[in-house]
C-alpha cells in the first residue's frame, strides 16, 4: 500500500512540492506503533514480537492525530525506528492538506478510525509478491533471512489472514495487483485532482444523513471507462492490504 501511495503522489507531482505547501500528504499507520517495554523489545530484536497484531498500534494516539488533521491543524507525528524497534524522540511535523492518504495494514480494523475515512481503498497483492517485498525490505534493515521467514510464518501471515484480510469487506474500492494496476491508480489520481480543483458535485455539499455524515455515492467499478466521483474537500483516502 505504501508503494501505491507513493505512485499517486508522484503522478500528482506532490513529491516536488515543499511539504508545507503540499495539498496531498501520506500518513502511515506504522508511525503509531506502541512504545515497547524492555521485555517486548528483546522479543522484537529476536523476531518474536507480533507487529501485525491490532494491539501493536497506539490507536488512541492515531485517532487523536487524525482528528486534528481533519480539523486542519498542524500536528506532530511519531517517528518509529524499525531497526531498534523504538519510538524516537524526534517527531515529524505534518501540515494541513486537502487530501490525506492514510496507509497501513490495519487501518480498517478499528471502527472509530475506519469511520473517519471518506473513501477506503484495499490494495490486493499476490502473497508471493508480499513475501518477496518483505524479505528485501527487512534484509535492508539488517535482519537475517531465517529470522525474516520465521517471523513471516509465525506472525505476519496468520495475522494477515485473521485481522487484515477480513477488513477487505469495508473497502469501497479494491485495487488488484497493487502498483502494477495503473488503470485503477489513474482513476484515484483523477479523483484527487477533481477534489483539488473543486470539481465536486453539489450533492456532496451539505447533504447530511441522520447521523451527521455526508451521503456519498458509491465509487464506480474499475473499468477503463469509469468516471471517478469526488468525495468532497479534505477527503481522506487510505489503502489497506498486504503486510508491508
Amino acid at each position: 500500500q505504501s508503494t501505491v501511495c507513493e505512485k499517486i503522489m508522484e503522478l500528482l507531482g506532490q513529491n516536488e512540492v515543499d511539504r508545507r505547501q503540499r495539498k496531498v500528504l501520506i500518513l502511515s499507520q506504522d508511525s503509531f506503533y506502541k512504545v515497547l517495554t524492555a521485555e517486548q523489545k528483546a522479543k522484537a530484536l529476536k523476531g518474536q514480537y507480533n507487529f501485525d497484531h491490532p494491539d501493536a498500534f497506539d490507536n488512541d494516539l492515531m485517532h487523536t492525530t487524525l482528528k486534528s488533521i481533519v480539523e486542519g491543524k498542524t500536528v506532530e507525528v511519531p517517528t518509529y525506528d524499525f531497526v531498534t524497534h523504538s519510538r524516537l524522540a524526534e517527531t515529524t511535523v505534518v501540515y494541513p492538506a486537502d487530501v490525506v492518504l492514510f496507509e497501513g495494514i490495519l487501518v480498517f480494523y478499528n471502527q472509530d478510525i475506519r469511520d473517519m475515512f471518506h473513501l477506503r481503498l484495499f490494495v490486493d497483492t499476490d502473497s508471493d509478491v508480499r513475501l518477496s517485498r518483505r524479505v528485501l525490505r527487512d534484509m535492508k534493515r539488517g535482519r537475517d533471512l531465517e529470522q525474516i521467514l520465521t517471523q513471516y510464518t509465525t506472525f505476519v501471515k496468520p495475522a494477515f489472514e485473521e485481522f487484515c484480510l477480513p477488513t477487505k469487506k469495508y473497502a469501497d474500492v479494491i485495487i488488484p495487483r497493487g502498483v502494477d494496476n495503473m488503470v485503477a491508480i489513474n482513476l484515484i489520481v483523477q479523483h484527487i485532482q477533481d477534489i483539488l480543483n473543486g470539481d465536486i458535485c453539489k450533492w456532496q455539499r451539505g447533504a447530511m444523513n441522520g447521523h451527521g455524515r455526508t451521503y456519498k455515492r458509491p465509487f464506480p467499478e474499475q473499468t477503463e471507462s469509469s468516471t471517478v466521483l469526488a468525495a468532497g474537500k479534505r477527503s481522506h483516502l487510505e489503502s489497506s492490504s498486504r503486510p508491508h
